[in-house]
């Protein structure tokens, strides 16, 4: 048997829905798929709107020193959420951490839009990033047991999609919300939403997904070391972000700190083999975060590198990325097709070249005889390549995983996706500030004034991510495992 042949669910594991011909949206599957789709639909327009709000939010509450907190805060503590939502939903289901992270989602921006000062903002966003991270992971447990394997590629392909509208709707809602009602009407109004998923998707999820694996097996007791590698691994990223700020000989001291607690944690956290890009599982994780990374490090400048190079206004700038949401959810609907499964490993290694090829051609706009339109179009097609890929990855990550494994195995993947979104963030920045850039934002471009940038502190930015970007091609082509099945993730890296 195949190690990329899906392992074959254990006999008490929770039952499948008998096959639908109308597919996700079929009578067994359409209650389920409107929920969940609901779920990162609601993610994806918070990512868009709150983007857009948060410059202003920052300026009001005189809290400009600690911007880049208010970003950073969301992907540190959604680290710790990742990890617990996996144990959790391996040991009780996916109910349980999906109804509280949606829960904490909400409640982190109700505090973010009723803040009276800047840290209490921060804490807001850190309380939403921890609710994000419990319900990213819980959605992919419901996929691996709600659906059949031929359906999943489909559903992540829905997934995709349901960030186009918000990509393009997004910046333009938040920004008129912002200028009549406030900025804090972005953070409440967004809330409201939270009833649609929580009424609509979990009565399905807990007909279909609920449980542990095996129910009449003992459950077991939550390993307290995964937990205390989780917050290893968000200290740690929180104490490099803030060195990467603060180019002084001092900062020395947080990087070597959040170093020490990152490595351990990281070692722990993902399979055994993944920074040997050892053959399946393994790459299967390295190529999500290499892919996620290089990707959203670049993107995070390119806003910035219009304004400050091309003259360009903040919402043309941010509509300049707008059509990638149209070509990443074609990407994913095309890898989704069930003809394109024998070539998956091929779609892979041509969407991380094509991922390469944009972030190396958006620098091409620094010289002003090139037409702005050519960064919009070179960065379509490197979405196009994000879709292929990232639709793929997880796809592969639930093929390669046993049912009591499917928590543990998402979580490594959302890790290795977030952990590299926070590496290369902060050290393409620590790059850019050195070379006189100025100040950009550990999660986000912030927007600058111009006398501090220069055209050499962009290109240090966007020639070595796409040179990750192609060693991502290299991963690509070692998804095939040459064992027997998946690795256990409670290993060394």
């Amino acid at each position: 048997m195949s190690a990329l042949e899906p392992r074959v669910p254990q006999r008490n594991a929770p039952p499948v829905p008998p096959r639908a011909q109308g597919g996700i949206l079929g009578s067994a599957y359409r209650t389920l798929s409107i929920g969940i789709i609901s779920v990162i639909f609601l993610i994806a327009f918070e990512a868009t709107a709150v983007g857009t709000a948060m410059p202003v939010a920052a300026r009001e509450l005189e809290g400009i020193g600690l911007y880049a907190f208010a970003f950073s805060a969301y992907f540190t503590t959604s680290l710790f959420g990742m990890v617990l939502s996996g144990q959790w939903a391996d040991r009780q289901g996916p109910l349980g951490p999906l109804t509280v992270g949606i829960g904490a989602f909400a409640a982190g921006l109700v505090l973010a839009g009723t803040a009276g000062d800047m840290w209490v903002f921060v804490l807001g966003r850190a309380v939403q990033g921890f609710g994000g991270g419990l319900v990213i992971v819980a959605l992919y447990v419901v996929v691996s047991r709600a659906y059949e394997e031929r359906l999943r590629p489909a559903i992540m392909a829905a997934f995709a999609a349901s960030w186009v509208v918000p990509s393009i709707v997004g910046p333009l809602a938040a920004g008129t919300v912002t200028e009549h009602l406030g900025w804090r009407w972005v953070f409440l109004g967004i809330p409201v939403l939270v009833v649609v998923p929580l009424v609509v998707a979990l009565p399905a999820i807990r007909r279909t997904a609920s449980g542990p694996v095996d129910p009449d097996a003992q459950p077991a007791a939550p390993d307290r070391r995964r937990i205390r590698l989780a917050l290893g691994i968000s200290v740690g990223a929180g104490l490099l972000q803030y060195a990467a700020q603060d180019l002084r000989w001092l900062s020395l001291l947080p990087a070597a700190a959040g170093t020490a607690l990152l490595v351990p944690a990281v070692r722990g956290l993902l399979p055994r083999g993944t920074y040997l890009a050892r053959r399946g599982l393994p790459s299967v994780v390295l190529l999500r975060g290499v892919a996620a990374g290089s990707f959203i490090a670049a993107e995070s400048f390119v806003p910035l590198m219009l304004v400050t190079q091309r003259g360009l206004s903040p919402t043309l700038a941010g509509f300049s990325l707008a059509a990638g949401g149209v070509t990443w959810a074609g990407g994913s609907w095309l890898q989704s097709k069930g003809r394109m499964a024998p070539y998956r490993e091929r779609l892979m290694v041509a969407g991380m070249v094509l991922v390469a090829f944009a972030i190396a051609t958006a620098p091409a706009v620094l010289i002003e005889s090139v037409p702005v339109w050519t960064l919009a179009a070179a960065w379509a097609v490197g979405c196009l390549g994000m879709g292929l890929v990232i639709g793929s990855t997880s796809v592969l990550l639930l093929e390669l995983s046993a049912p009591e494994e499917a928590g543990a195995n998402s979580a490594a993947l959302q890790i290795s996706d977030a952990l590299a979104n926070v590496v290369l963030l902060a050290a393409g920045g620590a790059a850019f500030a050195a070379l006189g850039g100025g100040a950009v934002g550990a999660a986000h471009a912030v927007t600058a004034e111009g006398p501090g940038s220069h055209p050499a502190a962009f290109l240090v930015v966007f020639l070595p991510m796409a040179a990750v970007a192609l060693a991502g091609a290299w991963v690509a082509t070692r998804l095939n495992a040459d064992g027997s099945g998946p690795q256990p993730v409670a290993a060394q890296a």
